[in-house]
C-alpha cells in the first residue's frame, strides 16, 4: 500500500466521528440503526414517483414520509446543493440524478468537530436544532471496514464553489490518497458507510441536542 491509510492511522488521527441527524430522531435511530436515504426508503417500502422524487432529484426542503407500521420519518433537505451547481461540478458523463443517488446510498460522518460545527452554522441550518451522534471510530471500523469510503471534500455541498467530483471522489480506506494529503489541514473530510449502520448504537458514545445558537445538551451518554 503506497498511498492509502491504515485503519490504525485513521482511528489514531480521528478517534471520533460526528453525524448530524434530524432533531428528535434518536429514538428511531436506536430502533432501526442509522439509515441512508435509500435504506430508509426501503424500510418504508417507498416506490414509484415518490421514491424517484426523493432519491434521484434535488431536495430543496425536507420531505416527510409515512408508513403504516414504522410511522413517520423526515428525509433531510439538500440545501447546500442545486441542480445547476451539481451539473457544473460533475466530471464526465455523470448527471445530477446519478450524484443524488450516490449520496443517498450512504451514511455520512464528519471526522472533526470543526467540520460538524461549520455545517450546523451554515446559513441553511444555523437556526435549527439537531441531534448529533458522537461515534467511536475504532469500533465502527472494526466491524464495517469493508463498507467504509473516504472523501477529501464535502460531497453534499456545491455552493458557493462547485468543486469537481466524480465516482472516484469516494475511496476505500486502503485506496485513499492519504500520503499526498496527510499534511493538509483536513486530509480526510468525510467518512461514509454504504447503505446503513444498523448496529450504530454499539459505537455511539454520546448524543447531543445542539445548534441554533443555544446551549448544547447531552441527551444520551454511554
Amino acid at each position: 500500500m503506497v498511498n492509502g491509510i491504515t485503519v490504525g492511522e485513521l482511528c489514531a488521527r480521528f478517534p471520533c466521528l460526528y453525524h448530524m441527524a434530524q432533531l428528535g430522531s434518536w429514538p428511531s435511530i436506536q430502533k432501526y440503526g442509522l439509515l441512508s436515504t435509500t435504506a430508509l426508503l426501503d424500510l418504508f417500502e417507498s416506490h414509484g414517483d415518490e421514491r424517484l422524487k426523493i432519491e434521484s432529484c434535488h431536495r430543496p426542503e425536507c420531505i416527510p414520509i409515512i408508513h403504516p407500521k414504522h410511522g413517520r420519518a423526515m428525509i433531510r433537505d439538500q440545501k447546500p446543493m442545486s441542480d445547476r451547481s451539481v451539473r457544473k461540478a460533475l466530471v464526465g458523463d455523470l448527471k445530477p440524478s446519478d450524484w443524488y443517488r450516490e449520496l443517498n446510498s450512504r451514511v455520512f460522518f464528519w471526522l472533526t468537530e470543526e467540520r460538524l460545527n461549520t455545517l450546523m452554522n451554515a446559513r441553511a441550518y444555523r437556526h435549527q436544532r439537531h441531534n448529533v451522534l458522537v461515534v467511536e471510530t475504532a469500533r465502527l471500523a472494526e466491524r464495517h471496514e469493508h463498507r467504509i469510503m473516504l472523501s477529501a471534500m464535502n460531497s453534499g455541498c456545491t455552493i458557493p464553489f462547485p468543486h469537481k467530483r466524480d465516482l472516484k471522489t469516494f475511496r476505500r480506506i486502503a485506496d485513499y490518497p492519504y500520503e499526498s494529503r496527510k499534511r493538509n489541514r483536513d486530509p480526510i473530510v468525510e467518512l461514509a458507510v454504504d447503505y446503513s449502520v444498523p448496529d450504530i448504537c454499539d459505537f455511539v458514545t454520546e448524543v447531543r441536542e445542539a445548534g441554533a445558537g443555544q446551549r448544547t445538551k447531552v441527551i444520551w451518554k454511554r
